[in-house]
């Protein structure tokens, strides 16, 4: 006979092998979501670095250009489901650990990094979702401006303006395995490329190489920002996405270079899409 752990133990293995199937949908939605997003706001950004509208924007303002468009409610409800979905698979990821990252110290910062990404993209979908039912603060003052106030908030602790410098050294760190990542990451350790002609093979790897490289420049351009904002004990010098690629296009040469940066957030948006596709999904 059966003790009543077993059984419980029992019912959670039969309760995780029946919504595998459905978790694994909602994690390929979290990352066509993502797609969404960052292909906005590089079309956004390339628009104004030619000179034909757009702006430099984030998540945020990505999913005000969403509805806006036609049907933009329907498309948002769907963009904020993949973003709950997503923020679902960061959590199980950073908790349950279903792709053995292990307990040392490298894979315990990893799966706090998914947990921070659960709760990024839970922020997004809540965003969506204010903007779907007509919120009133639906709006906000941006992503800049979330990140002054939290950096404000921080200056007023003992030490914050270190503990910010400290977050912005980590977050050039980010950018910086972003970019190592981009030059030698075996991208099909979680895909599943088999059946594909070696031509379109190549063709996507090298779209996300260029796609984490770009993302990891513009983590590079907040992560400074939010140094200097320490250094300076200045809340405001604190960026978020929309400000780092503004701050890129003020630079000697800066619509080239934000050009740049732009095509590779598509191209990174285009990654996004290919795992949606493609990633061995493990919930």
């Amino acid at each position: 006979m059966a003790t009543i752990p077993s059984q419980i133990a029992s019912g959670t293995q039969k309760a995780r092998e029946s919504a595998g199937p459905f978790l694994t949908k909602m994690a390929r939605a979290g990352f066509a979501a993502k797609g969404v997003l960052y292909t906005v706001v590089g079309l956004l950004a390339a628009a104004s670095a030619v000179g034909v509208g757009g702006r430099t924007t984030g998540s945020r303002g990505a999913l005000q250009t969403l509805i806006e468009q036609p049907f933009g409610k329907v498309l948002l409800a769907v963009v904020a489901f993949g973003l709950i979905g997503y923020s679902i698979f960061q959590f199980i990821r950073a908790i349950e650990d279903p792709e053995n990252e292990g307990t040392d110290r490298k894979a315990i910062a990893k799966r706090a990094m998914f947990f921070l990404s659960g709760l990024i993209h839970a922020s997004l979908f809540l965003a969506a979702l204010r903007l779907v039912v007509g919120s009133r603060g639906a709006r906000g003052g941006g992503e800049d401006a979330g990140a002054q106030s939290w950096t404000a908030t921080l200056m007023g602790y003992p030490w914050g303006r270190w503990l910010i410098a400290a977050i912005g050294l980590g977050i050039i760190g980010f950018g910086i395995n972003h970019l190592v990542r981009a030059w030698k990451a075996k991208l099909d350790k979680k895909l599943v490329l088999d059946g594909m002609s070696g031509t379109t093979s190549t063709l996507f790897r090298r779209v996300s190489r260029f796609g984490i490289a770009a993302r990891g420049v513009v983590f590079g351009v907040i992560g400074a920002f939010l140094l200097l904002a320490g250094w300076r004990y200045d809340s405001t010098e604190a960026k978020g996405l929309g400000g780092a690629l503004d701050a890129l296009e003020r630079q000697p040469y800066g619509p080239w270079l934000l050009g740049l940066v732009a095509v590779g957030l598509v191209a990174y948006g285009a990654y996004q899409f290919i795992l949606a596709r493609y990633r061995k999904i493990q919930t």
